[in-house]
């Protein structure tokens, strides 16, 4: 197998996995010191141990391993007594999800004043009847704005081609980024496609494919640049072990940075062109 600058994958370091990670998800409750807490319990195949994330619309959720799992037939006496001594960092960021939730609830209508980031920067978007001998919708930017030039005869709506645009921008800046950093690893993606995802903002298949997150384009560049050479490096190695993390680190040394930038901005990256409640109640 070749393994020059713009080789294939290497794929002997890839483990075998599940094409697709099984999930079943149940609603449990456990009275805390601070009162009651519901959480969400994920089997998923993929998880390895147990892990507690926020999520910002089912609140706690703890990832197990399956039940057939050795150890993992009945995990809520484990998992109940973690969150007992995690309590004051569950409440916390609670709290701070609630807050974020809130402020998205009462922001304005896009292009009524909203602002939403892009390339890591708040921008307002403004919605302009154009001109009759404008034919098509534009978006244009400037330092802190975005303005969408809506044509009359045009039947896309202003959000889609608002996201048209990110779309666009984010193609470019993910390619430049691919094409700063491939050859250094020595891989060369088998495809590279946009995608819409909740849970994650990119993926490596094992037949080398990536699929990134078009709504980076929102994010800082550094951070877009972040999980770019992440899912370059799994080209390499497949897990997340002490090989994988030097090879990231080489490439991008303040990744822990933007990977926490991406995680504390989630929710408004996945918003930022959402209708407001009273559009929804229109």
């Amino acid at each position: 197998m070749p393994t020059g600058p713009f080789g294939p994958p290497i794929m002997a370091a890839m483990p075998r996995a599940p094409r697709h990670a099984e999930v079943v998800t149940t609603t449990r409750d456990v009275t805390l010191t601070d009162g009651p807490l519901r959480y969400t319990l994920r089997r998923t195949s993929r998880a390895r141990g147990m892990r507690v994330t926020i999520h910002p619309e089912r609140g706690v959720v703890v990832s197990v391993p399956p039940a057939g799992r050795r150890g993992w037939t009945a995990p809520e006496p484990e998992v109940e007594r973690f969150l007992r001594s995690r309590e004051a960092w569950i409440r916390r960021h609670l709290g701070h999800a609630e807050m974020s939730r809130q402020a998205l609830i009462e922001r304005p209508e896009l292009g009524a004043g909203r602002r939403v980031f892009y390339l890591g920067t708040p921008h307002e978007v403004r919605f302009i009847a154009a001109s009759p001998t404008l034919r098509r919708t534009q978006v244009v930017e400037s330092p802190g704005l975005l303005e969408v030039l809506v044509a009359p005869h045009d039947r896309t709506t202003p959000v889609a081609a608002l996201t048209a645009f990110f779309r666009e921008q984010a193609r470019d800046a993910i390619d430049a980024a691919v094409d700063r950093h491939a050859g250094a690893l020595a891989v060369r993606p088998g495809a590279i496609t946009l995608r819409d995802p909740r849970s994650r903002w990119g993926s490596c298949s094992r037949a080398g494919r990536l699929s990134l997150s078009w709504r980076l384009i929102l994010a800082p560049p550094r951070a877009l640049e972040t999980v770019v050479v992440h899912e370059l490096c799994h080209l390499r190695v497949f897990g997340h072990g002490p090989r994988f993390q030097g090879l990231l680190a080489s490439r991008v040394p303040d990744h822990v940075t933007w990977r926490r930038w991406l995680r504390e901005h989630a929710s408004e990256l996945h918003a930022a062109l959402d209708p407001s409640p009273a559009e929804v109640a229109a």
